[in-house]
């Protein structure tokens, strides 16, 4: 059960955890995100859902953002929250008008609480840079300004393919599965 609201993500997991079962877990109010890291983000989720789980399943909190060198990390933690919703990337490149170093990161961190309690965290990282413009249709967040490393398209342009098999979400799916001893 992945412990959020937001179906992209939930398309995403789904995805890049193939023969996995991944729905939304159901349930009103999720703590609010105001962990100093990913990690406290994420696990805030999954210690939420696991007692409203069902009893046999796993549990997964996610939490995701972009952090800018020129910004000495920001947004971070604060990705989804730091400006207007759905106007985000925007807000980045209004910050970074004029900047030349546009070196950044997209990381996510999953942590999964089994049924007995025991943890397990993944993080996924995507290395790239933040472009001038948007750019692409495809994705969300911030997908349409960040370009990855060894590309020229921003993610949003590189389309949903590449993401499957590529992205933070996608890495940190990976490395979740890898922690487990899955395939």
């Amino acid at each position: 059960m992945l412990c959020s609201r937001n179906p992209h993500k939930l398309a995403e997991l789904r995805a890049a955890l193939p023969g996995w079962t991944v729905e939304l877990l159901d349930a009103d109010g999720y703590p609010p995100e105001d962990g100093d890291t990913y990690y406290a983000n994420a696990r805030g989720k999954a210690l939420y859902g696991r007692p409203v789980a069902p009893a046999d399943a796993w549990v997964v909190g996610e939490d995701s953002g972009i952090e800018v060198d020129a910004l000495g990390g920001e947004p971070g933690v604060h990705s989804a929250r730091w400006a207007d919703e759905g106007r985000q990337d925007v807000a980045l490149l209004a910050r970074l008008a004029g900047e030349s170093d546009r070196y950044a990161r997209m990381v996510t961190h999953l942590v999964a609480i089994a049924p007995d309690g025991g943890e397990v965290d993944a993080v996924g990282v995507l290395e790239g840079e933040v472009a001038t413009e948007p750019r692409g249709t495809g994705g969300f967040g911030y997908d349409p300004v960040f370009i990855p490393e060894g590309e020229t398209k921003t993610v949003a342009e590189l389309g949903d393919d590449w993401k499957r098999a590529n992205s933070h979400r996608a890495r940190a799916a990976a490395a979740l599965r890898a922690a487990l001893g899955a395939s």
